[in-house]
């Protein structure tokens, strides 16, 4: 009878073993998994295609299965700054209703009839709405999987690999690319940098893991040893984003400079950590100083590293404001660009043309020949309101603001490795942020997991947090 006994009570216990197995392994798995994906979506020309776009949701969508297993097993579902994902989910949830007939009466775009949707391409909008709900929650897994600090410098390690093999990849195309095809059959010559059909959707990469390894090597959360690695990755980088001639990168880069500073002489410390030197840099004086011999030292070494390259590249910048290449009726200038993106986003102020709908519209508002017909905006904050009208972009200042007010709380955090990561985090949202006013490297899905990435790192918040 006392064995019985026994039995009935050890039952319980054994099955309660086997549930923390099986959650510690679905952790790992589903941490991998996502470590997997932001090294594998960068192959595919950064997963520009529909079927990769496509293969990469359904994966999101698999893990986020076993995520809500693993909460069911393991009873201890604690969302992590789930206030930050509330803007996307919103505007995910905002395209599917702009996709919806709502029995507005026919609406034509160009003459041809497509329905009773806010949006010109319901289609297209759906699709918007499944790839950004994809990425939230990816967001939404980092902040559960990588909650840790070991995770966290994983998954930092991770982002910082994958860009510096896309940079020597890039400088070896560069270099030594006669045909077609190099590891990737859509490779040109002379066309895009790196694996990216686009050199400018490569810089975005760039500029994400330079600001990432610079705050990783000067924030003084590492030790000394990391810190030189991480310092050493950033010459690769560097070279490979001058190198592949994009001007928004270059006013990306300086805008990362200030930031890189204004930052560091404003971090929290602590006692042991100050020095007189540091009390010294922290003065309005010196760190103006700091601020010119920087900049002075990053624009000769970029000049120099570009050559005439890059210096033809950049006088050709007044070419895309100036009126008379009206002229030419091709319509292709990011000035006449934008014109016609204000144009039509005065015509549709609320709700705008459709998120994802864009193309569609713009016929409409674009005075050219036809010749070229603009796909995007070239710039993703106009492409926001125009798109998705004022509602659109309150979305999206939403968004900025809770992203801002969390980053300063890590920046100020007495953890000296969160603010350290946020740091580097940081400096890589502030130079997509900037090169978003004239290019849209986030439309490629390697980016823009990188990008809710580096959202994570900037914001989250670890278990040995105090």
């Amino acid at each position: 009878m006392s064995q019985i006994t026994a039995a009935a009570f050890a039952l319980p216990d054994q099955k309660e073993g086997a549930n923390i197995r099986v959650v510690r392994l679905l952790s790992r798995i589903i941490f991998v998994s996502m470590l997997v994906l932001v090294a594998w979506t960068a192959i595919p020309y950064g997963t520009a295609e529909i079927w990769w776009k496509a293969i990469f949701a359904a994966l999101i969508f698999v893990l986020t299965g076993f995520a809500l297993l693993e909460n069911m097993l393991s009873k201890a579902w604690r969302p992590r700054s789930s206030a930050l994902l509330l803007a996307p989910l919103a505007l995910a949830a905002y395209a599917l209703l702009q996709s919806l007939s709502l029995g507005l009466g026919q609406q034509t775009i160009a003459g041809i009839p497509v329905g009773s949707a806010i949006s010109a391409d319901p289609f297209q909008s759906r699709l918007f709405a499944l790839q950004l709900l994809a990425l939230t929650l990816a967001a939404a897994l980092l902040y559960r999987y990588a909650a840790t600090r070991r995770r966290l410098t994983l998954l930092i390690n991770v982002i910082l690999a994958v860009a510096v093999v896309s940079a020597i990849f890039g400088i070896l195309r560069q270099t030594t690319q006669q045909e077609i095809g190099f590891g990737l059959p859509l490779l040109k010559p002379d066309q895009g940098y790196g694996q990216f059909i686009n050199k400018n959707h490569f810089a975005f990469m760039m500029e994400m893991a330079l600001g990432l390894s610079l705050g990783m090597a000067l924030g003084g959360g590492v030790k000394r040893d990391r810190a030189i690695i991480y310092f050493t990755s950033v010459l690769p980088i560097w070279t490979a984003l001058v190198l592949s001639n994009s001007r928004g990168a270059l006013i990306a880069l300086f805008a990362q400079v200030v930031a890189a500073v204004l930052l560091l002489t404003n971090l929290k410390t602590s006692r042991a950590s100050q020095s007189r030197v540091l009390h010294q840099i922290k003065r309005l004086p010196v760190r103006v100083a700091l601020l010119v011999v920087l900049l002075g030292v990053v624009f000769a070494g970029t000049i120099w590293l570009g050559g005439d390259r890059l210096v033809g590249n950049l006088e050709t910048v007044s070419g895309e404001f100036d009126p008379a290449t009206a002229e030419t009726r091709q319509g292709a200038s990011r000035n006449e660009i934008w014109r016609s993106t204000w144009l039509m986003f005065r015509n549709h102020p609320v709700a705008g043309v459709g998120l994802g709908g864009y193309a569609t519209a713009i016929p409409t508002y674009h005075d050219a020949s036809g010749t070229l017909t603009p796909q995007e905006a070239h710039n993703e904050y106009l492409e926001l309101i125009s798109s998705g009208g004022l509602i659109g972009g309150a979305i999206g200042v939403w968004f900025a603001i809770l992203l801002v007010r969390q980053t300063r709380i890590s920046l100020r955090a007495s953890n000296r490795f969160r603010r350290t990561a946020a740091l580097g985090a940081t400096l890589g949202i502030v130079g997509v942020a900037v090169h978003s006013m004239v290019d849209f490297g986030l439309h490629m899905i390697a980016n823009a997991l990188i990008f809710a990435a580096l959202v994570v790192i900037a914001t989250a918040r670890t278990e040995h947090d105090n």
